[in-house]
């Protein structure tokens, strides 16, 4: 063949013939073949391999998986090898991306019922060999998938078979399993949602409610669903495991985040452990039917810290963006899942729509021919063809026999209806059985009346379609994700202590790599340091090996951002020969690495005295003066308290004119800033200072906050913001050692009500003060100090009067491990508190607070069904 010669610059995408006699075969450009076969296979990846159909809500392999399945159901149980070799009959790729779509498919629990060892969710372990395990179709896949009269036809990829378009689903099943899926230039990734809420919120939409749905998961754990704009692009969704504190020195995950095995959750701990993030001795891992991995502390280590520790740099908490994209109409496109869930609704209408009209024209036909037949036998018609000799007469004959008839039936009589008759066999005409034939027409007449009606009622039909389905398939389907908000854990807050911090103060330098000079403090390799000057200079820099900060380093340590109780107490000479002047201030934030002046900025100036407070304490100093002719007053005290709290860009009062000698420290000072005010956020359940929920009180020293649960217990915790709360809290208030409380429970060991009073001791670790019984729950608790029951009989005692106790006269005061008093021996139907009679004439200091009233306890009662728990 001779050499060809092409401008690719003029034949670009066309095709080109060759010269010479040999010219055989046609040549297409590169260029032009990347661009259409680029474009079928990013086209064929996302309509036939990663993407789900909106209708059905499966990809490919999952329809075909479920439709092979259906063609080989015979009620029993086949090994997922037969599945997978009838299934490629359909699918045009390998076996095992038909074997890991179904066994993703099976470990759903929902579309599939799985024999065998089908691997593991929570562990990451995966399942046996094809030829060990078996599945079949679940009931509700049968009911809510299949339907082969709805169901639209293609043929397969070698033409050989039908296999659906999509499957004629009457659920939101894309919204109920979830996908995720990697196309060409695209993905999909669509968050499961709970199968209760699903039906739920389609009944709402069906009778015109608003409704919202949100993401639950198999795993459980804990979810932040405050961005999850309605699963679109842009959203995003925190996900947590579920930690508990069983005592100071073990924590226990009981739940893993979505998308995140055991396996991969240990790994991310140690490694966090490994890079000094956190600070734990050991991690067992005793999962079995359920999560269970037990987290060792090291002693001295905040159990509460090392939660939050786990969440800022483990796997224990991370995002999910979901992506939702669908195949609709041959194409991608991107929705909310209220959207999908709306289509799916509305479809799930259209098919029960269509069912019920095949339905009535099969009643209808049913009808039809059950009336022919009864009037052809009845009527004695069949005696009109003895004397035809044509089968064309015997047609005519039996047409004309059923015309006095033909306005009573549905529809015209047709030539295949008297074919029909006519193969009616002897035997079944002379036992045919009028009454029993008249039955059966009242029965298809009764079904087909109830059908029309459907029809005409087809929103209140689909609703209790769906009720139907929720009562069947339900069960064992509650919410296993608990929607949460999180609060921003802050990690600088609660990072490990990974490295030491060392400064030279003449020479200017500050680093963990410094070991020769002088020890700071312990601190992380992620905190920041605040450096002060001599000359007033200061700035704020990240922790690091070595770094210069300037000369003449007055002051260095871990700086803590948006921190208003450490107070600086400051006293700086402007200038050279200016006058010296005193200043209190708090510094909260800066820019890092740029530095700002705690003096006029005037050159020559430099601070003479300083001091930093924790918790804004302001101590008295002496000044003595430079001796000077006609100065009476050579030393003279200041005491910083008398100063206000100012910004850190103010220049101060003056102090003194005159030139200072030395400045000395005369006493400590206590703390200015009053308790710490401190609020309980019940939607976190964290403590803060930022005037979020309840008002628990001012706080200071060795206070405690007191805490009891619905199921009994009490605990005293300190007010450190990083402390984590039972979300079981019934009372939450500032503790008041020799407080009297008095309770009403259920003894579920002895079988009656008790009362009891006591006072609560300081115990940091949960104390029972019911029976611990688990069948024992707690009725009432009251701080009241005459408090008063009425109890209402039921059952057999139902007549008796109601009873009112007075619980001071009825019980004295106890320790909280009393049993305390039988109530009563009679049946009870409700305890409640009222009104007590007898006052307190103890007068009452109120403590204050903003409003300058009493915090109130914080009282959760969340179930309107159970009776009050209040004060």
């Amino acid at each position: 063949m001779e050499e060809l010669d092409i401008d690719n610059s003029k034949t670009e995408g066309k095709e080109v013939v060759p010269r010479g006699p040999s010219s055989l075969h046609s040549v297409t450009a590169l260029s032009g073949m990347f661009q259409n076969w680029f474009l079928d296979y990013a086209s064929y990846v996302i309509l036939e391999r990663a993407v789900p159909h909106l209708d059905d809500g499966l990809k490919p392999v999952q329809r075909r998986i479920l439709h092979s399945m259906k063609r080989m159901d015979d009620g029993r149980y086949n090994k997922v090898a037969n599945i997978i070799g009838h299934t490629m009959q359909f699918h045009p790729h390998g076996d095992a991306s038909i074997g890991d779509a179904l066994v993703q498919l099976g470990q759903k629990e929902l579309l599939i019922d799985e024999q065998g060892n089908w691997g593991n969710i929570l562990t990451g372990d995966g399942a046996a060999a094809p030829r060990y395990i078996e599945a079949r179709l679940s009931k509700f896949a049968l009911e809510v998938v299949f339907n082969n009269k709805t169901t639209e036809w293609q043929l397969s990829y070698d033409g050989r078979n039908k296999e659906p378009v999509t499957l004629p689903v009457k659920f939101p099943l894309l919204l109920a399993q979830g996908v995720e899926g990697i196309a060409v230039g695209l993905a999909s990734k669509i968050l499961p949602h709970n199968f209760n809420e699903l039906i739920d919120a389609s009944i709402d939409y069906l009778q015109g409610k608003d409704f919202v749905i949100y993401p639950d998961f198999p795993t459980g754990g804990l979810i932040d669903v405050t961005k999850y704009n309605d699963g679109q692009r842009g959203g995003v969704v925190k996900v947590r495991a579920k930690i508990e504190k069983t005592d100071k020195k073990e924590l226990v995950i009981t739940e893993i985040p979505f998308g995140k095995t055991t396996t991969t959750l240990i790994d991310s701990i140690i490694k966090a452990n490994d890079k000094g993030k956190i600070k734990i001795k050991k991690i067992d891992d005793n999962t079995a039917a359920n999560v269970e991995i037990v987290v060792h502390l090291l002693p001295g280590i905040s159990p509460d810290k090392t939660i939050d520790a786990l969440y800022a740099f483990t796997d224990c908490e991370y995002s999910i963006s979901p992506n939702t994209c669908v195949i609709i109409n041959d194409k991608p496109s991107f929705m909310g899942v209220s959207e999908i869930l709306k289509h799916s609704t509305d479809r799930t209408v259209e098919l029960l729509k269509t069912e019920l009209e095949i339905r009535k024209n099969e009643l209808m036909e049913e009808w039809h021919m059950s009336s022919l037949e009864k009037i052809f036998i009845e009527e004695k018609i069949f005696h009109d063809i003895e004397e035809c000799e044509t089968w064309e007469a015997v047609i005519a004959a039996i047409d004309k026999g059923l015309d006095p008839f033909k306005k009573l039936l549905y529809r015209e009589v047709t030539r295949e209806d008297i074919i029909r008759l006519t193969e009616i066999k002897i035997k079944r005409i002379s036992k045919f059985d009028v009454k029993k034939a008249d039955e059966h027409i009242k029965g298809l007449e009764t079904e087909l009346e109830e059908v029309k009606n459907h029809l005409k009622n087809l929103i209140p039909f689909a609703v209790n379609y769906f009720r139907q389905i929720k009562k069947k398939y339900g069960k064992e389907k509650e919410r296993k994700t608990e929607i949460r908000s999180f609060d921003t854990i802050e990690a600088t807050k609660v990072v490990a202590n990974n490295a030491k911090l060392y400064v030279n103060y003449k020479e200017g330098f500050i680093g963990s790599g410094l070991k020769k000079d002088e020890f700071i403090c312990d601190c992380s390799d992620i905190d920041d340091v605040i450096v002060i000057r001599r000359d007033g200079v200061y700035l704020i820099t990240k922790v690091s090996d070595k770094v210069f900060v300037g000369s003449d380093i007055l002051y260095a340590q871990i700086f803590l951002k948006n921190d208003e109780r450490t107070i600086y107490n400051i006293v700086y000479q402007d200038g050279k020969d200016g006058p010296v002047l005193a200043k209190r201030c708090a510094i909260t934030g800066l820019t890092r690495d740029k530095e700002y002046n705690l003096t006029k900025g005037t050159p020559g100036s430099k601070i003479i005295y300083f001091s930093a407070n924790p918790n804004g304490e302001a101590e008295v100093i002496k000044v003595h003066h430079k001796p000077k002719a006609r100065l009476k007053k050579l030393v003279f005290e200041f005491d910083f308290g008398q100063m206000a709290i100012k910004g850190k860009a103010s220049m101060g009062n003056i102090l003194t004119r005159n030139a200072v000698h030395k400045l000395t420290l005369k006493e400590k000072g206590l703390s200015t800033l009053g308790g710490r005010k401190i609020w309980f956020d019940d939607a976190v359940f964290r403590l803060n200072v930022d005037g979020r929920g309840l008002f628990l009180g001012e706080f200071g020293g060795d206070d405690k906050i007191l805490v009891i649960t619905k199921n009994g217990y009490f605990r005293n915790t300190g007010f450190d913001l990083s402390n984590h709360f039972e979300d079981n809290i019934l009372i939450i208030e500032k503790f008041r050692p020799g407080k009297v409380y008095s309770t009403v429970y259920w003894d579920a060991e002895q079988k009656f009500y008790y009362v009891k009073r006591f006072v609560i001791e300081e115990s940091e670790k949960p104390q029972c003060f019911i029976n611990e019984d688990p069948g024992s729950k707690l009725i009432s608790i009251t701080e009241v100090e005459y408090p008063r029951f009425e109890i209402q009989f039921g059952g057999k005692h139902k007549e008796r009067e109601n009873e009112i106790i007075e619980v001071a006269e009825f019980i004295g005061v106890k320790s909280y491990k009393a049993k305390g008093k039988r109530l009563t021996s009679y049946m009870v139907e409700n305890i409640q508190e009222i009104e007590p009679v007898v006052k307190s004439e103890t007068p009452v200091v109120p403590e204050e607070n903003l409003e300058g009233e009493e915090p109130k306890p914080a009282i959760f009662n969340e179930d309107p069904t159970q009776m009050e728990l209040e004060l």
